[in-house]
């Protein structure tokens, strides 16, 4: 049984680092493309090797296999600096990408990869992954968006983290971006939220409420092997102790830089509403209809439906996920600190109004072309070339 007893203040198992309240900062998983047919390329080692200028090789990085790059931001407090800053490196990934005569795309899922052609990228820590998943390890060949959101405190972390769950259905429906995957139309908007289910640890947090219970926690399970560190908790919503940030990892990354931002401003507004005000209990019975309320939400995107408990954990209703979120984005006007936050507020109530993401776009643009080859190069060039999501646009 583990022993979930809080641990001295002095004798702290996952120190956790403060940060400015409510910044922040995302990482974008990326597809590289060849430009014979748009299948994944294997040229991520190299492409990382021809970045310019060289300081901003801290923040592209490699990903489990070889079609993939990782590009992160730095720290921000305002939407409209996080998507200059995008541009910048996207433009030197679309500069390096050019001399290897590849494309990159966003998207949650390579809609003809298969994942059984997939390298491992060279790092040690994948081969291990490899090693230890199997074949999990290559069909996590998919490609997500992470925001992180800074925090005073490890418990206003467990209070961030849990909150997040609430509206992990609007995130997943702003974000699908992967409706094909090994060929096929799956029906679903986010086919990406299922392979990622996979993976052992993952899910939700426990129900714990203060930071000392979550050293204890995973103190126990690092002790009996079944974690090495706080990466190997594949959950929805976690903690990173290291950053002083909570991360929100069920977004497909999207077809365009700026649609990532206003996904970022999302999480930001959030947080500044949770953590003021406190507004939900979290009870034992949080949870309860998650997984309900996820799957409508890979499943039908905007158009699913979201169930609602009380603060007992009763069901009480159940909502359109595009009505519920309208409502948040009404209330969360009133915590919106600049200009630029008002106008991704309305760009977002754009979104849910029309009740279109990027899934929409990708299986339009499939109907009109017939090609999944040509899906894909139409779908790099609106990455590498975009000024506006491809609904506003």
């Amino acid at each position: 049984m583990i022993d979930l007893q809080e641990t001295r203040a002095d004798a702290a198992i996952l120190p956790f680092t403060e940060s400015a309240p409510f910044t922040m900062g995302i990482e974008l998983e990326l597809q590289l493309v060849n430009r014979r047919n748009y299948n994944l390329a294997t040229d991520a080692v190299d492409l990382w090797g021809l970045i310019e200028p060289r300081d901003l090789k801290e923040q592209i990085k490699l990903e489990i296999t070889q079609g993939m790059i990782e590009l992160n931001s730095k720290v921000h407090t305002r939407v409209d600096h996080l998507c200059e800053e995008l541009k910048g490196l996207r433009s030197a990934l679309v500069n390096g990408a050019q001399r290897l005569n590849i494309d990159i795309a966003g998207g949650g899922v390579h809609p003809f990869q298969r994942w059984s052609e997939q390298r491992i990228s060279p790092d040690e820590r994948f081969h291990y992954l490899h090693r230890k998943y199997g074949y999990l390890a290559k069909s996590f060949t998919v490609f997500g968006q992470h925001i992180h959101i800074g925090v005073t405190s490890g418990d206003d972390a467990m209070y961030l983290t849990h909150g997040f769950a609430r509206f992990v259905p609007h995130f997943i429906a702003l974000s699908a971006a992967s409706p094909f995957y090994q060929g096929v139309d799956t029906d679903f908007d986010s086919s990406r939220s299922n392979v990622v289910r996979a993976f052992p640890m993952a899910g939700t947090m426990p129900v714990l409420h203060r930071w000392s219970q979550f050293e204890a926690y995973y103190e126990n399970l690092r002790r009996i092997g079944v974690i090495n560190s706080i990466k190997d908790f594949y959950w929805d919503i976690r903690p990173k102790p290291e950053y002083g940030t909570v991360e929100i990892r069920v977004c497909d990354t999207p077809l365009t830089i700026e649609h990532a931002a206003l996904l970022g401003c999302y999480a930001q507004l959030l947080a500044r509403w949770l953590l003021t005000e406190r507004p939900l209990t979290i009870s034992d019975d949080f949870y309860l209809l998650y997984q309900f309320n996820r799957f409508e939400a890979s499943r039908y995107g905007l158009e699913g439906d979201i169930g609602l408990v009380d603060a007992n954990g009763a069901p009480t209703e159940k909502l359109p996920i595009a009505v519920d979120l309208l409502d948040r984005l009404q209330d969360l006007a009133r915590y919106t600190v600049n200009e630029a936050e008002e106008q991704a507020l309305q760009k977002l109530r754009q979104l849910a109004q029309e009740k279109v993401n990027d899934a929409g776009w990708l299986r339009r643009t499939f109907r009109q072309r017939g090609s999944h080859n040509d899906l894909m190069r139409l779908a790099s060039q609106l990455w590498m070339t975009s000024t506006a999501t491809p609904q506003a646009g």
